[in-house]
């Protein structure tokens, strides 16, 4: 059975956080060779001072919300019997796109019930909304612990999936001459859509196989983004001529 490894903590969590390197914006290169199993890490950048837990290793650390906050065992807790699932999402769809990979960070907002109030694909160079949808849906079917101190308790989690196939990322200037022509089409569905980072992956006859979404700025609506996919995938693109060619651009939406 496959699972996703344990949620390491305390001191652990800057060193595993550097690894998994986060979700930030993709560099363009191809993906080295890794296990088929990664790391998933509890990260708050939001907010950390940073100073007692250097200072005091022995001590508790907590991920701190604005107002509440939860402990990274409670946040484990509530994540791990869902660790296969999520790990499903991503290998049930792989089999026939061995270039999907990637990494994601869900930002969450647990309410006072311990309940899942949002969940924000907050940046992924995945480039699936289908595997990312699944993922979204099981993290807003989670449950925690009630948050200590008052109000919801914010925290991000980043995940990490390892390629099979090589891909040739394009050079961003590269990336907005492809796709220009078509943003126009993007405006065209319902719902909010500022700040998107849309990723996709172009194959032969420069069809685009697979398409994906995140944004910083607010949790996207499915609406938005199902519609955006089925627009996406109708694009017409370079043919990459015997590779798979992933390209990341931003769209500003209203």
């Amino acid at each position: 059975m496959r699972q996703l490894p344990c949620l390491l903590l305390m001191s652990a969590i800057t060193a595993c956080w550097a690894a998994c390197g986060g979700a930030d914006k993709p560099e363009p290169r191809d993906p080295e060779p890794a296990p088929r199993e990664k790391v998933a890490a509890i990260h708050d950048p939001s907010i950390h001072d940073g100073e007692d837990e250097q200072e005091d290793d022995g001590e508790e650390f907590e991920v701190e919300g604005l107002s509440g906050h939860l402990d990274p065992y409670d946040i484990e807790r509530g994540i791990e019997p869902h660790s296969t699932a999520l790990s499903d999402c991503f290998y049930s769809r792989v089999k026939k796109m061995k270039f999907l990979g990637g990494k994601v960070e869900m930002k969450y907002k647990v309410g006072r019930d311990g309940a899942v109030k949002s969940v924000q694909m907050k940046e992924s160079s995945l480039g699936s909304w289908q595997v990312e949808k699944c993922l979204l849906d099981i993290a807003r079917g989670m449950s925690f612990r009630k948050p200590r101190g008052k109000g919801d308790a914010d925290f991000s989690v980043p995940l990490d999936f390892t390629s099979a196939r090589s891909v040739r990322w394009l050079t961003e200037e590269a990336a907005e001459s492809e796709v220009d022509e078509y943003l126009e089409q993007l405006a065209e569905c319902e719902g909010r859509a500022p700040d998107v980072w849309v990723t996709l992956y172009v194959g032969a006859r420069g069809k685009v196989k697979s398409v994906g979404f995140a944004s910083q700025s607010v949790a996207l609506e499915d609406e938005w983004a199902e519609c955006a996919e089925q627009s996406v995938m109708a694009w017409q693109l370079t043919d990459p001529r015997g590779q798979v060619a992933k390209l990341s651009f931003l769209y500003n939406g209203r």
